[in-house]
């Protein structure tokens, strides 16, 4: 955004759970829808519970996430939450932690091939990889300079690996559902709370209506 960024339209944030980087959404983009990294939830919730139960829970949870209804999905994850919660407390806890928020492409309607590729932070992380695997044979950092240099130099060999995003073609009606979104949680934010004893706001809303009643 220092940069010259516009996000005032509103932008999607894909990413982990990380408390830190929810915060810092927040904070300097406000309300803004985001996406949680599905792969993420799914590997916190396993790992709450035994080997031998991993596998059905793990069928679940994709099959939830794969529904384009999100009324449907929601009531499906917040049901293996009900069941899980007898069972493997833990387990349903880390699913219940922002579990709206795994849903959020498609509470905003996104086409089912553009959702496979921003349901995950993994287009980032395997750049991340690519960067890994370019500096893996550094064993002397001198400065922070050189760490620079060597993290542009994976991300310029990561570039060549780079692909349109499947369903790319979807991109500007995201962008239109986001806006709409984003337009919608500020109006939420700034209408005033109208107390039912509140004469005075009662009558300022009734008078445009009386006055053009006597218009006509």
């Amino acid at each position: 955004m220092q940069r010259g960024l516009d996000c005032e339209q509103g932008v999607l944030v894909v990413l982990d759970g990380g408390k830190a980087l929810r915060a810092a959404v927040n904070a300097v983009l406000g309300q803004v829808p985001v996406q949680r990294c599905i792969r993420h939830k799914e590997r916190n919730v396993l790992d709450h519970l035994p080997e031998r139960d991993r596998p059905a829970v793990k069928r679940r949870l994709r099959a939830a996430w794969k529904l384009t209804d999100h009324a449907a999905a929601l009531e499906r994850l917040n049901t293996l939450a009900s069941e899980l919660a007898h069972s493997h407390p833990g387990a349903a806890a880390s699913l219940r932690e922002g579990l709206a928020e795994t849903l959020t492409l498609q509470r905003l309607g996104v086409h089912e091939q553009l959702w496979r590729s921003l349901s995950s932070t993994n287009p980032i992380e395997s750049m991340i990889a690519i960067v890994r695997s370019t500096s893996r044979n550094v064993k002397h950092w001198q400065n922070g300079d050189m760490c620079l240099r060597w993290t542009a130099a994976g991300m310029l060999e990561a570039e060549r690996q780079f692909r349109k995003i499947i369903g790319y073609q979807h991109l500007a009606a995201l962008a239109i559902a986001v806006e709409e979104d984003l337009a919608a949680t500020r109006t939420q934010t700034t209408l005033p709370t109208i107390s039912p004893t509140d004469h005075t706001t009662s009558t300022t809303t009734t008078e445009p209506a009386a006055t053009l009643a006597g218009a006509h």
